[in-house]
């Protein structure tokens, strides 16, 4: 599994409503969930198996809740999403898509 299965650029990362970067990056690889900063860095990064994602009910827009590590980050990422055509699926759902995939089995928490 050498292909990337998820990847996104432009994505704002808050941790406890604080903003960790503004455009930063979302990649699901090898089965590994990792959350860049805009220069490249690691934020943190974890199995797939060991993530809970899901769509919080309670926001308009194109965000998803990321437990990585223990850690809750959301997750806005349709800003600047140019992967996704208008007509197409939001961004936030392709991400919950992914991390189901990734799995290899059922739905994202």
């Amino acid at each position: 599994m050498a292909d990337t299965e998820f990847n996104a650029r432009g994505v704002r990362i808050e941790r406890f409503l604080r903003s960790v970067t503004r455009a930063g990056q979302v990649l699901i690889k090898d089965g590994r969930l990792q959350l860049l900063t805009s220069y490249g860095s690691e934020i943190d990064s974890a199995p797939v198996q060991s993530v809970r994602a899901s769509k919080p009910w309670f926001v308009d827009g194109d965000q998803a809740m990321a437990t990585v590590n223990g850690t809750r980050y959301r997750l806005t990422l349709g800003e600047q999403d140019t992967a996704a055509k208008s007509t197409g699926p939001a961004a936030a759902s392709r991400f919950l898509d992914a991390v189901r995939s990734a799995r290899g089995h059922g739905r994202a928490e």
